[in-house]
């Protein structure tokens, strides 16, 4: 594990004294970070020893997503990743923000989560994506098709739960085994109208990428709402948001740690990606007035101080959004970091913060 500054974590701090109540379960995000000078075999090492630290935490779940050649992020393989977590785990739900399903057929995908469904019964959850998660000349080749343009998401959604939905109707052909049976918790993931009307239409549980894309957070949740249909996996509309939140006993401590999150932001939207930099390096960069400007306007919604600031802005958020839950993405530069993070979040939110449970389904 790397250190980067000497923790001054005193006493953790009770609940804030804010106005309303909360009720919203909290999750954890991890996109599997590689560090400046390390290796995708040390991030993924470093997700999983955060697995069991989540679960002690008393979050409800943890997710992470899939990303294709990018240096910074090793999880693009979430199917394997996702066994792996389980495995270091025992009540944590476990799971996919998301899979990038245009990437994939869908049968694939209803394979590999079957199967990891079975092995960790009532354990796994499967959020669907319809970007790609990458560079367009990689999408090709993971799709291994010149035409990225056809939209059929909604209709591959609908083929992957038809494979697992419990039925007594005759066997899909084909038939996936594990299969019939064996359905995960599902979601659809989104950062625009498109998907949430799609998962109200559904019957689907709808995640907000407010993490990265803010702006239509407000018009996507209405969608959503007004959309929303019951169906045999859902009965009433199910909402997460998805927020940046790096927390540290300090507010200088926070803003030090969030340096190389920045950076990272830049260097995502200008093209220039490789491995997150530490605190040291993000430190040393000097931004032009531009590259500034970009850093302000990308990073106004982050939730990046101390335990009391923090949880005031995570009580607005669920205040804003009606959310059911939270999940929160902690790009910090280490191991220690984030459990850091997570940890103090976790001391000031009402207890427990993995609860309420999922609505029940239908039927």
């Amino acid at each position: 594990m790397r250190s980067v500054r000497p923790a001054r974590c005193g006493k953790v701090p009770g609940p804030p004294d804010v106005v309303g109540s909360v009720s919203a379960a909290l999750s954890v995000l991890d996109l599997a970070t590689v560090m400046s000078g390390s290796t995708a075999a040390q991030a993924l090492a470093d997700t999983t020893a955060l697995a069991p630290e989540v679960e002690r935490l008393g979050y409800r779940r943890l997710w992470v997503a899939e990303h294709h050649g990018m240096p910074m992020v090793a999880s693009s393989a979430p199917a394997v990743l996702i066994g792996h977590l389980a495995d270091a785990t025992t009540t944590l739900r476990v799971g996919a923000g998301g899979v990038m399903l245009p990437n994939h057929a869908p049968l694939v995908i209803a394979e590999q989560f079957a199967t990891l469904e079975a092995l960790h019964p009532g354990r796994i959850d499967l959020g669907l994506g319809r970007a790609p998660g990458t560079d367009q000349r990689t999408a090709r080749a993971l799709r291994r098709s010149g035409d990225l343009g056809a939209d059929t998401f909604p209709d591959d959604v609908v083929e992957l739960i038809t494979y697992l939905l419990d039925s007594d109707g005759p066997p899909t052909v084909p038939a996936p085994v594990p299969g019939r049976g064996y359905l995960p918790e599902m979601w659809l993931l989104g950062s625009s109208t498109f998907s949430a009307k799609l998962a109200g239409m559904l019957g689907l549980s709808f995640s907000f990428a407010y993490h990265f894309a803010p702006d239509l957070l407000d018009q996507a949740l209405d969608l959503y709402r007004s959309s929303f249909r019951p169906s045999v996996l859902l009965d009433q509309p199910h909402v997460m948001v998805a927020a940046t939140v790096l927390c540290a006993p300090s507010e200088e401590e926070a803003r030090w740690l969030a340096g190389p999150s920045a950076l990272a932001t830049l260097q995502l939207r200008t093209g220039r990606l490789g491995p997150m930099a530490t605190p040291e390096e993000a430190a040393a960069y000097r931004y032009s007035p531009q590259e500034q400007a970009l850093i302000d306007s990308t990073t106004s919604t982050h939730l990046i101080g101390d335990p009391e600031r923090v949880h005031r802005g995570l009580v607005e958020l669920e205040q804003r959004t009606g959310a059911d839950e939270l999940i929160l993405s902690t790009r910090a530069p280490s191991l220690e970091a984030r459990v850091q993070s997570l940890a103090l979040v976790a001391a000031t939110w009402p207890a427990p913060v993995g609860y309420p449970p999922v609505p029940a389904s239908v039927g």
